[in-house]
């Protein structure tokens, strides 16, 4: 809560730095936009709803070798506290994207930002919920003997990939970094936000990994997913200006009078 307190100040000490929005909305965008995620997010729901639950007799047949290299020591990790500490970043990731309205001149982007915005939460929500019921893939807690049958036979316990966690903290954060840029692209805290942003995710992917909800390759996508949607969504929204700058240039027996436009 302190690194989100810091960022707060960070973006409230650039008040007088808002000026025109960078960004434009068009109707049609947002329709296809929203449409798309809107779409995937109800069928994801959907097949969690019709995801078979585990039998005693298939979670007796889970073999760790079967699970590649790179991933299998994630099914020696259960941490309780792991796993509450991604729930922190998890939550606190959401408040990073309401640091824009700190400061009086950036209300008036308001439509702008939350658009956006909206538009990246659901994409990302729609892209992990559509992709971790259809691959269905079980959680490294499976394989842990003393972990409850209670737990390991619902359609949650077949949702390990990719990582939801990592991904809706990762387009929070890029999202936050890319549209701080976009309003800011001289500020020499730029470094800063960006470093802030990468990190964020990457812990929380890493502390899912500690928890024994995810395998690497989990949080790796999931981290890669939410950090590309938290970039192109202001990016597909941004304004296109033209410069009007007319110049003199005089040189020894010469002069050149040029229009940029």
């Amino acid at each position: 809560m302190k690194l989100l307190h810091c960022l707060f100040l960070l973006v409230f000490l650039h008040s007088n730095a808002f000026g025109q929005t960078p960004y434009t909305l068009d109707i049609k965008k947002e329709v296809v936009l929203f449409g798309g995620g809107i779409a995937a997010s109800s069928l994801g729901l959907l097949y969690r709803a019709k995801t078979p639950l585990f039998t005693d007799e298939e979670i007796l047949q889970l073999d760790i070798q079967n699970i590649n290299r790179f991933d299998r020591e994630a099914t020696r990790f259960f941490s309780t506290k792991a796993h509450s500490a991604s729930n922190y970043f998890w939550y606190g990731s959401h408040l990073l994207p309401l640091l824009f309205l700190a400061d009086k001149e950036s209300l008036s982007d308001i439509v702008e930002i939350g658009t956006m915005y909206g538009e990246a939460a659901i994409i990302t929500t729609g892209l992990t919920l559509l992709t971790k019921y259809s691959v269905r893939r079980a959680r490294p807690f499976n394989y842990d003997p003393n972990t409850g049958l209670d737990k390991k036979q619902t359609s949650n316990a077949k949702g390990s990939f990719f990582s939801g966690h990592t991904s809706l903290t990762s387009v929070n954060c890029f999202f936050m970094a890319k549209v701080f840029s976009d309003y800011f692209p001289e500020s020499k805290w730029r470094p800063v936000v960006w470093s802030v942003a990468a990190a964020i995710p990457a812990v929380t992917g890493y502390l899912r990994v500690r928890g024994g909800k995810h395998y690497p390759t989990d949080v790796i996508v999931g981290y890669a997913v939410g950090a590309g949607v938290g970039l192109l969504i202001p990016q597909l929204h941004k304004s296109v200006k033209q410069e009007n700058n007319m110049s003199l240039s005089i040189g020894y027996n010469s002069a050149l009078l040029s229009w940029k436009f």
